[in-house]
């Protein structure tokens, strides 16, 4: 505004040969004239600036710079080159904070999984099965994993441990374990999985920690192994079928959120699956009577062994052990008979205190599990399917056809 005060006085110069004038405050400055500022078309000659040097000396100038540039492009591409394989080397060393999910599984050295485990000592075991022994090991920056070890003897263990490993890194869900990388040494392999501080899910219903589960928690529990196995035959890419649903094989985190783990037995489901007959293989009690019998194989094998376990959930039993007088009946075979006697707030672990529970939910819960496990194959849900009737209200009612 004071620069535009100060130019009023120039105004009367207008009529004079000067014809304009200027004024300048506090960082504005003001010019006005009846004449243009610049030549039309003014443009400066620089010929005779560079006629004053030579020509050697004007390549030169321009070799120069075009080297100075070079240099720091060919600077800033050798540092970009020199970070990124230092990430490689480090995934490489078994360092899974340095690895994304979609970098697949790490490489590890036999010997760092060897000394996180201490030589697999008997201390650090945490499971056991046919499939190899599962080791608690701390790797060189501090993290706690599941090293599980698998001796390798024949052709058929050889493609059971390429299969869990092929099978399982690239799959990520919540209630799936995560394969964080692997490892062998001669006949030895190793698979290396997060590690699930609460243990398998069969220690709390019939094992040294029976009693602990909440009803609550137990029902998600239930939901959480329904997701993990919907998106492994629905949602994934191909159907995975697990092939050895049970108790032992969910594990589960600080949380008590469910993973599905030991993916040893895991098939991919072809996209024709017409009576798929495969060579039995699982765990007696909790496999489907039509793959056990005639090794017809599809989604609803899981099915069937999601449905036994959400009865061994219920009831605090084992389906193959059952800790009441009626030893000659298995889990199922009585769940059956208390449904339809209309007694199946029995099968109910007696360590849940009833006020946690409402009655109609829990037989809904039941009807669900003994859907689960209906014959003909035709009459079981798909995985997503009992999703939905988990999360609803809806309360499904079994047909006992076998």
């Amino acid at each position: 505004m004071g620069g535009y005060s100060n130019i009023q006085t120039c105004l009367s110069q207008s009529g004079g040969s000067s014809g304009g004038g200027s004024s300048a405050s506090g960082g504005c400055f003001l010019r006005y004239s009846v004449t243009p500022f610049f030549s039309d078309n003014d443009i400066t000659n620089i010929m005779p600036y560079l006629q004053k040097g030579s020509s050697s000396k004007k390549t030169a100038i321009i070799a120069g710079g075009v080297g100075a540039v070079s240099l720091l492009l060919l600077t800033i591409a050798l540092l970009l080159w020199y970070r990124s394989s230092q990430k490689r080397r480090t995934a490489n060393r078994g360092d899974i904070l340095g690895v994304t999910k979609l970098q697949g599984p790490t490489i590890y050295r036999y010997k760092d999984l060897k000394s996180a485990t201490k030589n697999f000592s008997e201390e650090c075991k945490i499971g056991e099965g046919g499939f190899g022994d599962v080791y608690k090991g701390i790797i060189s920056n501090g993290n706690i994993v599941a090293v599980k070890k698998h001796a390798v003897r024949t052709s058929k263990e050889m493609a059971d441990f390429e299969s869990e490993v092929r099978l399982i890194a690239n799959v990520h869900h919540r209630n799936i374990i995560r394969l964080l990388g692997c490892s062998g040494k001669g006949p030895v392999q190793i698979l290396v999985y997060e590690y699930m501080e609460n243990g398998s899910l069969d220690t709390f219903l019939y094992g040294n920690k029976r009693g602990t589960l909440s009803w609550k928690q137990r029902i998600d529990i239930i939901l959480g192994i329904a997701r993990g196995l919907a998106y492994l035959h629905e949602q994934f890419h191909v159907c995975i079928i697990h092939r050895d649903v049970k108790s032992s094989n969910i594990l589960l985190d600080d949380d008590f959120q469910p993973k599905i783990a030991d993916f040893g037995l895991a098939r991919l489901l072809p996209t024709d699956p017409s009576h798929l007959t495969t060579r039995f293989a699982g765990t007696l009690g909790y496999t489907a009577p039509e793959y056990a019998i005639n090794g017809h194989l599809s989604e609803k094998v899981d099915t069937y062994g999601f449905g036994v376990v959400v009865l061994e959930v219920l009831s605090g039993q084992n389906c193959n052990k059952m800790k009441n007088e009626l030893l000659t009946q298995s889990l199922l075979e009585y769940a059956w008979k208390s449904y339809n006697n209309g007694t199946h707030e029995d099968l109910i672990d007696e360590t849940i205190d009833s006020s946690e529970y409402n009655v109609e939910n829990a037989k809904k819960m039941i009807e669900i599990a003994l859907k689960c496990t209906q014959s003909p194959v035709s009459l079981r849900p798909t995985m997503s399917e009992v999703v939905v009737m988990l999360v609803n209200d809806a309360s499904p009612e079994p047909k006992q056809t076998n």
